[in-house]
Protein backbone atom coordinates (compact mmCIF):
# COMPACT_ATOMS: atom_id res chain seq x y z
CA UNK A 1 0.00 0.00 0.00
CA UNK A 2 1.31 3.44 -0.91
CA UNK A 3 -0.04 6.49 0.92
CA UNK A 4 -1.62 8.71 -1.72
CA UNK A 5 -3.78 11.19 0.14
CA UNK A 6 -4.20 12.56 3.67
CA UNK A 7 -7.31 14.55 4.55
CA UNK A 8 -7.62 16.58 7.75
CA UNK A 9 -10.99 17.50 9.26
CA UNK A 10 -11.24 19.71 12.32
CA UNK A 11 -14.75 19.40 13.67
CA UNK A 12 -16.70 20.87 16.58
CA UNK A 13 -19.91 19.08 17.58
CA UNK A 14 -22.37 20.50 20.14
CA UNK A 15 -23.11 18.49 23.25
CA UNK A 16 -25.32 18.69 26.29
CA UNK A 17 -24.14 17.78 29.77
CA UNK A 18 -26.96 19.00 31.97
CA UNK A 19 -25.20 22.09 33.28
CA UNK A 20 -25.39 25.84 32.90
CA UNK A 21 -23.48 27.22 29.92
CA UNK A 22 -21.18 30.22 29.95
CA UNK A 23 -21.16 32.95 27.32
CA UNK A 24 -19.75 31.85 23.97
CA UNK A 25 -16.86 34.30 24.30
CA UNK A 26 -15.45 32.44 27.28
CA UNK A 27 -12.74 29.89 26.46
CA UNK A 28 -11.30 27.18 28.61
CA UNK A 29 -8.70 24.69 27.46
CA UNK A 30 -9.86 21.90 29.77
CA UNK A 31 -12.31 19.72 27.83
CA UNK A 32 -14.31 18.97 31.00
CA UNK A 33 -14.91 22.66 31.72
CA UNK A 34 -18.40 24.17 32.07
CA UNK A 35 -17.28 26.87 29.64
CA UNK A 36 -17.66 24.55 26.66
CA UNK A 37 -20.80 23.69 24.72
CA UNK A 38 -18.98 22.13 21.74
CA UNK A 39 -16.15 19.63 21.73
CA UNK A 40 -13.50 19.57 19.04
CA UNK A 41 -11.94 16.61 17.30
CA UNK A 42 -9.16 16.56 14.71
CA UNK A 43 -9.67 13.63 12.34
CA UNK A 44 -7.11 12.27 9.89
CA UNK A 45 -8.09 10.13 6.89
CA UNK A 46 -5.36 8.31 4.94
CA UNK A 47 -6.09 6.87 1.49
CA UNK A 48 -3.84 4.40 -0.30
CA UNK A 49 -3.25 3.50 -3.94
CA UNK A 50 -5.24 0.27 -3.56
CA UNK A 51 -8.39 2.06 -2.42
CA UNK A 52 -8.21 1.48 1.33
CA UNK A 53 -8.98 4.20 3.87
CA UNK A 54 -7.72 4.50 7.45
CA UNK A 55 -8.83 6.95 10.15
CA UNK A 56 -6.98 8.50 13.07
CA UNK A 57 -7.54 11.26 15.63
CA UNK A 58 -5.08 13.79 17.04
CA UNK A 59 -5.19 15.35 20.48
CA UNK A 60 -5.79 19.03 20.84
CA UNK A 61 -9.34 20.14 21.73
CA UNK A 62 -9.01 23.96 21.64
CA UNK A 63 -5.31 23.76 20.72
CA UNK A 64 -6.24 21.73 17.60
CA UNK A 65 -5.29 24.56 15.20
CA UNK A 66 -1.64 24.01 16.13
CA UNK A 67 -1.81 20.23 15.62
CA UNK A 68 -3.71 20.83 12.37
CA UNK A 69 -0.87 23.04 11.13
CA UNK A 70 1.75 20.43 12.09
CA UNK A 71 -0.17 17.78 10.14
CA UNK A 72 -0.77 19.94 7.10
CA UNK A 73 2.68 21.48 6.79
CA UNK A 74 5.11 18.82 8.02
CA UNK A 75 3.89 15.53 9.44
CA UNK A 76 1.34 14.69 6.75
CA UNK A 77 3.66 15.41 3.80
CA UNK A 78 6.37 13.24 5.42
CA UNK A 79 4.15 10.17 4.98
CA UNK A 80 2.97 10.84 1.42
CA UNK A 81 4.36 8.26 -0.98
CA UNK A 82 5.48 5.95 1.83
CA UNK A 83 4.52 2.28 1.56
CA UNK A 84 3.02 0.03 4.22
CA UNK A 85 2.58 -3.74 4.03
CA UNK A 86 2.65 -5.25 7.53
CA UNK A 87 3.24 -4.63 11.25
CA UNK A 88 7.01 -4.69 10.84
CA UNK A 89 6.75 -2.09 8.11
CA UNK A 90 4.54 0.11 10.29
CA UNK A 91 7.04 -0.11 13.13
CA UNK A 92 9.90 0.83 10.79
CA UNK A 93 7.94 3.72 9.30
CA UNK A 94 6.95 5.17 12.68
CA UNK A 95 10.53 4.76 13.95
CA UNK A 96 11.73 6.72 10.91
CA UNK A 97 9.14 9.42 11.61
CA UNK A 98 9.99 9.56 15.31
CA UNK A 99 13.63 10.14 14.44
CA UNK A 100 12.80 12.74 11.78
CA UNK A 101 10.66 14.76 14.20
CA UNK A 102 12.39 14.05 17.52
CA UNK A 103 13.78 17.58 17.74
CA UNK A 104 10.28 18.98 18.13
CA UNK A 105 9.55 17.36 21.48
CA UNK A 106 8.40 14.10 23.02
CA UNK A 107 4.94 15.55 23.55
CA UNK A 108 2.98 18.43 22.04
CA UNK A 109 1.36 19.02 18.63
CA UNK A 110 3.94 17.11 16.56
CA UNK A 111 3.59 14.04 18.80
CA UNK A 112 -0.20 14.40 18.64
CA UNK A 113 0.00 14.55 14.83
CA UNK A 114 2.14 11.41 14.72
CA UNK A 115 -0.34 9.69 17.03
CA UNK A 116 -3.18 10.33 14.58
CA UNK A 117 -1.15 9.00 11.65
CA UNK A 118 -0.20 5.86 13.61
CA UNK A 119 -3.85 5.12 14.48
CA UNK A 120 -4.83 5.50 10.82
CA UNK A 121 -2.02 3.18 9.70
CA UNK A 122 -3.12 0.45 12.12
CA UNK A 123 -6.66 0.89 10.80
CA UNK A 124 -5.32 0.38 7.27
CA UNK A 125 -3.41 -2.78 8.19
CA UNK A 126 -6.41 -4.35 9.91
CA UNK A 127 -8.64 -3.45 6.95
CA UNK A 128 -6.12 -5.00 4.58
CA UNK A 129 -6.12 -8.16 6.72
CA UNK A 130 -9.95 -8.15 6.71
CA UNK A 131 -10.02 -8.29 10.51
CA UNK A 132 -11.49 -5.98 13.15
CA UNK A 133 -8.65 -4.18 14.86
CA UNK A 134 -9.23 -5.84 18.24
CA UNK A 135 -8.72 -9.25 16.66
CA UNK A 136 -5.79 -8.08 14.52
CA UNK A 137 -4.09 -6.85 17.72
CA UNK A 138 -4.67 -10.21 19.43
CA UNK A 139 -7.58 -9.21 21.66
CA UNK A 140 -9.52 -12.01 23.30
CA UNK A 141 -12.87 -10.33 24.00
CA UNK A 142 -15.31 -8.35 21.92
CA UNK A 143 -17.48 -7.09 24.78
CA UNK A 144 -16.00 -4.34 26.96
CA UNK A 145 -17.28 -2.44 29.99
CA UNK A 146 -17.57 1.36 30.00
CA UNK A 147 -17.19 4.00 32.67
CA UNK A 148 -18.59 7.53 32.25
CA UNK A 149 -16.16 10.40 32.75
CA UNK A 150 -18.31 13.28 33.96
CA UNK A 151 -17.62 16.89 33.07
CA UNK A 152 -17.08 19.35 35.90
CA UNK A 153 -20.11 20.62 37.76
CA UNK A 154 -18.24 23.42 39.46
CA UNK A 155 -17.78 21.63 42.81
CA UNK A 156 -21.49 21.98 43.55
CA UNK A 157 -22.16 19.06 45.96
CA UNK A 158 -25.89 18.79 45.21
CA UNK A 159 -25.36 18.87 41.44
CA UNK A 160 -22.48 16.40 41.56
CA UNK A 161 -24.49 13.97 43.70
CA UNK A 162 -27.48 14.29 41.37
CA UNK A 163 -25.42 13.53 38.23
CA UNK A 164 -23.54 10.65 39.86
CA UNK A 165 -26.81 9.05 40.98
CA UNK A 166 -28.35 9.60 37.55
CA UNK A 167 -25.45 7.83 35.83
CA UNK A 168 -25.49 4.92 38.29
CA UNK A 169 -29.23 4.47 37.72
CA UNK A 170 -28.51 3.97 34.03
CA UNK A 171 -26.54 0.83 34.86
CA UNK A 172 -22.93 2.02 35.29
CA UNK A 173 -20.95 0.63 38.22
CA UNK A 174 -17.92 2.93 37.86
CA UNK A 175 -17.91 6.73 37.53
CA UNK A 176 -15.20 9.37 37.26
CA UNK A 177 -15.57 12.96 38.49
CA UNK A 178 -13.75 16.13 37.49
CA UNK A 179 -14.19 17.97 40.80
CA UNK A 180 -11.57 19.28 43.22
CA UNK A 181 -13.38 19.96 46.53
CA UNK A 182 -13.88 17.39 49.25
CA UNK A 183 -17.59 18.26 49.80
CA UNK A 184 -18.40 17.67 46.10
CA UNK A 185 -16.49 14.39 45.94
CA UNK A 186 -17.95 13.22 49.25
CA UNK A 187 -21.46 14.05 48.01
CA UNK A 188 -20.98 11.74 45.04
CA UNK A 189 -19.63 8.97 47.26
CA UNK A 190 -22.61 9.27 49.59
CA UNK A 191 -25.04 9.22 46.65
CA UNK A 192 -23.69 5.92 45.33
CA UNK A 193 -23.76 2.36 46.67
CA UNK A 194 -20.51 1.25 48.28
CA UNK A 195 -19.77 -1.20 45.47
CA UNK A 196 -19.76 1.48 42.74
CA UNK A 197 -16.21 2.45 41.84
CA UNK A 198 -15.55 6.20 42.14
CA UNK A 199 -12.54 7.86 40.51
CA UNK A 200 -11.55 11.54 40.59
CA UNK A 201 -9.48 13.43 38.03
CA UNK A 202 -8.41 16.77 39.49
CA UNK A 203 -6.18 17.89 36.55
CA UNK A 204 -2.94 18.76 38.40
CA UNK A 205 -4.12 21.59 40.70
CA UNK A 206 -2.09 21.20 43.90
CA UNK A 207 1.38 21.43 45.36
CA UNK A 208 2.73 18.24 46.90
CA UNK A 209 1.83 19.53 50.37
CA UNK A 210 -1.71 20.44 49.30
CA UNK A 211 -2.17 17.15 47.47
CA UNK A 212 -0.99 15.24 50.54
CA UNK A 213 -3.53 17.05 52.70
CA UNK A 214 -6.28 16.34 50.16
CA UNK A 215 -5.30 12.68 50.00
CA UNK A 216 -5.50 12.43 53.79
CA UNK A 217 -9.06 13.76 53.67
CA UNK A 218 -10.11 11.67 50.65
CA UNK A 219 -8.79 8.41 52.06
CA UNK A 220 -12.07 7.74 53.90
CA UNK A 221 -14.02 7.86 50.61
CA UNK A 222 -12.39 4.68 49.27
CA UNK A 223 -11.59 6.09 45.83
CA UNK A 224 -10.54 3.65 43.13
CA UNK A 225 -7.94 6.25 42.16
CA UNK A 226 -7.05 9.93 42.45
CA UNK A 227 -5.82 11.17 39.08
CA UNK A 228 -2.98 13.67 38.58
CA UNK A 229 -3.18 15.57 41.88
CA UNK A 230 0.21 17.35 41.65
CA UNK A 231 1.47 20.37 39.74
CA UNK A 232 3.61 20.13 37.69
CA UNK A 233 2.43 16.77 36.34
CA UNK A 234 5.98 15.49 35.88
CA UNK A 235 6.88 15.89 39.57
CA UNK A 236 7.15 12.13 39.96
CA UNK A 237 8.91 12.31 43.30
CA UNK A 238 6.05 14.48 44.53
CA UNK A 239 3.48 12.00 43.23
CA UNK A 240 5.31 9.19 45.03
CA UNK A 241 5.15 11.20 48.25
CA UNK A 242 1.39 11.74 47.88
CA UNK A 243 0.90 8.08 47.02
CA UNK A 244 2.32 7.14 50.42
CA UNK A 245 -0.78 8.73 52.02
CA UNK A 246 -2.70 5.58 51.07
CA UNK A 247 -4.93 6.74 48.19
CA UNK A 248 -4.25 4.97 44.85
CA UNK A 249 -2.83 7.41 42.29
CA UNK A 250 -3.00 7.39 38.50
CA UNK A 251 -1.21 9.45 35.84
CA UNK A 252 0.17 9.26 32.34
CA UNK A 253 -2.09 11.42 30.18
CA UNK A 254 0.59 14.12 30.21
CA UNK A 255 3.62 11.84 29.98
CA UNK A 256 6.20 12.84 27.39
CA UNK A 257 7.18 9.69 25.54
CA UNK A 258 8.22 6.22 26.64
CA UNK A 259 10.88 7.47 29.04
CA UNK A 260 8.32 9.33 31.14
CA UNK A 261 6.29 6.15 31.62
CA UNK A 262 9.45 4.36 32.69
CA UNK A 263 10.06 7.12 35.26
CA UNK A 264 6.48 6.91 36.52
CA UNK A 265 7.10 3.24 37.23
CA UNK A 266 10.68 3.40 38.51
CA UNK A 267 9.94 6.21 40.98
CA UNK A 268 6.89 4.45 42.41
CA UNK A 269 4.82 7.50 41.52
CA UNK A 270 1.54 5.80 40.65
CA UNK A 271 -0.54 2.67 41.04
CA UNK A 272 -2.09 3.00 37.57
CA UNK A 273 -0.58 4.11 34.24
CA UNK A 274 -2.91 6.09 31.96
CA UNK A 275 -1.57 6.42 28.41
CA UNK A 276 -3.70 8.39 25.96
CA UNK A 277 -3.77 7.06 22.39
CA UNK A 278 -4.07 10.47 20.69
CA UNK A 279 -1.07 11.84 22.63
CA UNK A 280 1.37 9.01 23.36
CA UNK A 281 2.21 7.96 19.81
CA UNK A 282 -0.97 6.24 18.71
CA UNK A 283 -1.60 2.52 18.97
CA UNK A 284 2.12 1.76 18.68
CA UNK A 285 2.84 3.96 21.71
CA UNK A 286 0.00 2.38 23.68
CA UNK A 287 1.32 -1.12 23.00
CA UNK A 288 4.74 -0.14 24.33
CA UNK A 289 3.17 1.16 27.56
CA UNK A 290 1.11 -2.03 27.86
CA UNK A 291 4.31 -4.08 27.55
CA UNK A 292 6.06 -1.95 30.20
CA UNK A 293 3.11 -2.30 32.57
CA UNK A 294 3.05 -6.07 32.14
CA UNK A 295 6.80 -6.37 32.62
CA UNK A 296 6.79 -4.23 35.76
CA UNK A 297 3.45 -5.53 37.07
CA UNK A 298 1.75 -2.15 37.14
CA UNK A 299 -1.91 -1.66 36.27
CA UNK A 300 -2.77 0.25 33.11
CA UNK A 301 -6.11 1.94 32.35
CA UNK A 302 -6.11 4.06 29.18
CA UNK A 303 -7.14 7.69 29.35
CA UNK A 304 -9.79 8.60 26.77
CA UNK A 305 -11.65 11.91 26.60
CA UNK A 306 -12.26 11.70 22.85
CA UNK A 307 -15.21 10.94 20.61
CA UNK A 308 -13.67 10.26 17.19
CA UNK A 309 -11.34 7.57 15.89
CA UNK A 310 -9.31 7.90 19.12
CA UNK A 311 -12.21 6.65 21.23
CA UNK A 312 -12.70 3.62 18.98
CA UNK A 313 -8.93 2.92 18.94
CA UNK A 314 -8.94 2.95 22.75
CA UNK A 315 -11.95 0.64 22.80
CA UNK A 316 -10.13 -1.91 20.62
CA UNK A 317 -7.03 -1.65 22.83
CA UNK A 318 -9.11 -2.34 25.95
CA UNK A 319 -9.68 -5.86 24.57
CA UNK A 320 -5.98 -6.59 25.24
CA UNK A 321 -6.27 -5.73 28.95
CA UNK A 322 -7.80 -7.60 31.91
CA UNK A 323 -11.59 -7.85 31.88
CA UNK A 324 -11.93 -5.42 34.81
CA UNK A 325 -10.40 -2.57 32.77
CA UNK A 326 -13.14 -0.32 31.42
CA UNK A 327 -13.28 2.17 28.57
CA UNK A 328 -13.45 5.82 29.65
CA UNK A 329 -16.01 7.87 27.69
CA UNK A 330 -16.90 11.57 28.05
CA UNK A 331 -20.33 11.66 29.70
CA UNK A 332 -22.07 14.08 27.36
CA UNK A 333 -24.95 13.77 24.93
CA UNK A 334 -23.85 14.49 21.38
CA UNK A 335 -26.21 16.30 19.05
CA UNK A 336 -25.84 14.72 16.55
CA UNK A 337 -23.88 11.43 16.71
CA UNK A 338 -20.76 11.35 14.54
CA UNK A 339 -21.02 7.52 14.23
CA UNK A 340 -23.15 4.77 15.82
CA UNK A 341 -20.67 3.61 18.50
CA UNK A 342 -21.32 6.90 20.34
CA UNK A 343 -24.65 5.49 21.47
CA UNK A 344 -22.88 4.58 24.71
CA UNK A 345 -24.08 1.75 26.94
CA UNK A 346 -22.63 0.14 30.14
CA UNK A 347 -21.37 -2.75 28.00
CA UNK A 348 -20.29 -2.21 24.40
CA UNK A 349 -19.60 -4.67 21.61
CA UNK A 350 -16.56 -3.90 19.49
CA UNK A 351 -17.18 -3.70 15.72
CA UNK A 352 -16.97 -6.81 13.55
CA UNK A 353 -16.07 -4.79 10.44
CA UNK A 354 -12.43 -4.66 9.31
CA UNK A 355 -10.18 -2.09 11.00
CA UNK A 356 -11.45 0.38 13.57
CA UNK A 357 -14.99 0.27 12.27
CA UNK A 358 -14.95 4.07 12.26
CA UNK A 359 -17.24 5.32 9.50
CA UNK A 360 -18.25 8.92 10.31
CA UNK A 361 -21.58 10.19 9.06
CA UNK A 362 -20.73 12.28 5.95
CA UNK A 363 -23.55 14.72 6.67
CA UNK A 364 -22.33 15.33 10.22
CA UNK A 365 -18.78 15.84 8.93
CA UNK A 366 -20.02 18.32 6.33
CA UNK A 367 -22.15 20.27 8.81
CA UNK A 368 -19.64 20.51 11.67
CA UNK A 369 -16.26 20.80 9.96
CA UNK A 370 -14.64 24.13 10.86
CA UNK A 371 -11.35 23.60 8.98
CA UNK A 372 -10.10 21.07 6.44
CA UNK A 373 -7.04 20.40 4.30
CA UNK A 374 -5.82 17.73 1.90
CA UNK A 375 -2.29 16.56 1.13
CA UNK A 376 -1.89 14.56 -2.11
CA UNK A 377 1.07 12.54 -3.36
CA UNK A 378 2.02 13.53 -6.88
CA UNK A 379 4.83 11.30 -8.10
CA UNK A 380 7.52 12.30 -5.64
CA UNK A 381 6.05 15.60 -4.48
CA UNK A 382 2.96 16.68 -2.62
CA UNK A 383 0.31 19.28 -3.28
Amino acid sequence: MRIEKITLSRIAIPFDSGREKYADAHQDYNAASPALSKMESLLVCIETDDGLTGWGEAFGHLINPVTFCALEQSVGPFFLGKTLEDKAGLDALMTEADYAFHGFGRTGPVRYALSAIDIALWDLLARKAQQPLWRYLGGQRQAIQVYPSLVSYGNDPARVAEKAREVWQQGYNAIKLHETSFPAIAAARQALPDDVALMVDVNCPWSVEEASQQADALRELNLTWLEEPVWPPDDYAGLAEVRRRGVPLSAGENAAGDADFERLVSTGAVDILQPSVCKVGGISGMLRVFALAQERQVAVVPHCFYYGAGLLATAHLISLLPANVRLEVPWVQWTPLLYPFLNIQPEMTLPDSPGLGFEPNPEVLANYTIASATCIFNGGSHV
